[in-house]
């Protein structure tokens, strides 16, 4: 999979990466990119960060590289919304889209990508995060799921009322679930 970010989007709808973009813009890439580096790492997934650079940019897009995370910036005059549409329009692999802007997420559900919300993927690193911390912390006193011995059985489900989604939200949760 193949997670595809509107960065400063994602900088400006998140309270954490917030605060480092109001000392300056580096600081906010910076917190952003150092995250993604570390859910990078635990997930596994392919990620691509879109900035912006239409005004200071250079006249092809720039290509960077932080902790394995991909880093895109718009060449001059294009912006990041529109170096998404363009790679959403050529694509070979499952993107995810991570947007709040509603033409982008309405652009890319249209051609059968999945988008979520910045403060949904937000959540999921900050899960990811406190999940990698309590790793470490408790890494030797969980006991395996052969030596449980109150008798319950993992992965038990229990059904509720039958209400099926549509195919494009069941599409759409499926992929968000393996994030």
């Amino acid at each position: 999979m193949h997670i595809l970010i509107d960065g400063y989007n994602l900088i400006r709808q998140s309270g954490v990466f917030r605060r480092f973009d109001r000392m300056s813009l580096e600081a906010g890439r910076n917190a952003l990119m150092h995250s993604l580096a570390a859910y990078k790492r635990q997930t596994g997934h392919r990620v691509t960060v879109v900035f912006d650079a239409r005004e200071g940019g250079f006249l092809t897009e720039e290509r960077d590289r932080y902790g394995g995370v991909h880093c895109l910036y718009s060449r001059k005059g294009e912006t990041a919304d529109d170096l998404i549409k363009r790679m959403i329009e050529g694509r070979k692999e499952e993107f995810v889209v991570v947007t709040s802007d509603r033409a982008i997420a309405d652009f890319v559900s249209r051609r059968g990508v999945a988008a979520i919300a910045s403060p949904v993927f937000e959540s999921r690193l900050q899960h990811a995060e406190a999940a990698r911390n309590e790793d470490r912390r408790f890494e030797k006193d969980e006991p395996d799921e052969e030596e449980r011995d109150d008798g319950s059985a993992a992965g038990t489900k229990k059904k509720g009322p039958s209400r099926r989604l549509s195919k494009k939200q069941r599409t759409a949760r499926s992929i968000i679930k393996k994030l």
